[in-house]
């Protein structure tokens, strides 16, 4: 087979596996609100079950379920009859995945869930089965064909069931409100969790490590401030402490430029005023994304720092890129 020829297959199963997802993304109604509410009543776990190219799925499912805040774990319907539903509780909910509706070794559980009382949710591409018929709620995932050149192996199906996992997973965060430092509890190593666990406050420079100059100093005492504290940059202030402007690199460079004397001038005078600021108890990566994102006079200019204030508007902080960068924020 030649690369054309290999190409124009990948693109074909490209293109059918989005559009199945698409076609059940505008069959979405009722049915599937009613799976989001059934499971965010669940006082105990959701058991995902399903077997075959369905199980591999299921099991990614309640792995994600898992890890965005929904206590679940996923139970092979085979090894279920023979003694594995033994981790079943009544306060469960399960979701189970069957393309055909009528997979034998789901169908075997089914009387164990009943007699539980278990409410049901079907993962299906056909609503009219024998599953569905027995299911309390179900969401139709049926694709027009499979990705696959003889319309047999579970591509497109397989691929559907997983993003209404996906779908469903994250109904549920957003109805329970799951937050960033929520999420991060969860991925407690790694970037996920450095992003979502450090905030502005764990970072910032304050205290002594503060660069802080009164309005009426000289540049050359704001010169030396910056210096002494490797910033790049100093925070100007008035007489009773509060936050006028601050002072960079780039703007000593700037007035450089432009021909101006620079050590006979005062600080007030060469300060950039309003500077951008955030509050403490924000998340580092949001820091850091104001940085990359600032613009002055609707041009983009990144920024290397951002200044923190308390109530009364007094300077208490500064967080400097390469504060975020050495924690792993990026």
């Amino acid at each position: 087979m030649d690369q054309d020829r290999l190409l124009a297959s990948a693109r074909r199963v490209l293109r059918l596996e989005a559009a199945g997802i698409l076609s059940v993304g505008d069959r979405l109604d009722g049915r599937f609100v009613s799976a989001v509410e059934t499971l965010s009543r669940c006082r105990g776990r959701v058991i995902v079950t399903g077997m075959g190219k369905s199980g591999h799925v299921g099991r990614k499912i309640a792995a994600t379920l898992a890890s965005t805040g929904t206590p679940a774990y996923f139970l092979h319907p085979a090894e279920g009859v023979h003694g594995d539903f033994g981790i079943v509780a009544s306060d469960d909910v399960v979701l189970a995945l069957s393309n055909s509706g009528e997979t034998d070794e789901v169908l075997a559980v089914l009387p164990l869930i009943k007699r539980l009382g278990l409410p049901l949710i079907l993962l299906t591409g056909e609503p009219n089965s024998t599953l569905a018929r027995q299911s309390d709620v179900v969401v139709d995932v049926g694709v027009p064909e499979e990705a696959c050149p003889l319309n047999l192996t579970p591509t497109a199906s397989s691929t559907a069931a997983l993003a209404m996992g996906d779908a469903l997973a994250m109904a549920l965060l957003e109805l329970r409100g799951v937050r960033p430092e929520d999420y991060a509890a969860l991925h407690p190593s790694g970037t996920l969790g450095w992003k979502s666990l450090f905030k502005v406050a764990d970072l910032m420079q304050s205290g002594p490590a503060l660069p802080i100059v009164a309005e009426t100093a000289s540049l050359k005492e704001a010169i030396t401030e910056m210096t002494a504290k490797r910033l790049g940059m100093t925070t100007v202030v008035d007489a009773a402490g509060h936050l006028l402007g601050v002072i960079t690199d780039g703007d000593l460079r700037r007035l450089q430029l432009a021909g101006h004397s620079l050590l006979d001038r005062r600080a007030g005078d060469c300060m950039t005023k309003n500077p951008e600021r955030i509050g403490r108890d924000e998340l580092a990566a949001k820091a850091l994304s104001s940085m990359e994102t600032h613009q002055i006079d609707g041009q983009p200019r990144p920024i290397t720092s951002l200044v923190i204030t308390d109530a009364d508007g007094r300077p208490e902080g500064v967080i400097h890129l390469h504060d975020i960068l050495r924690a792993k924020i990026v």
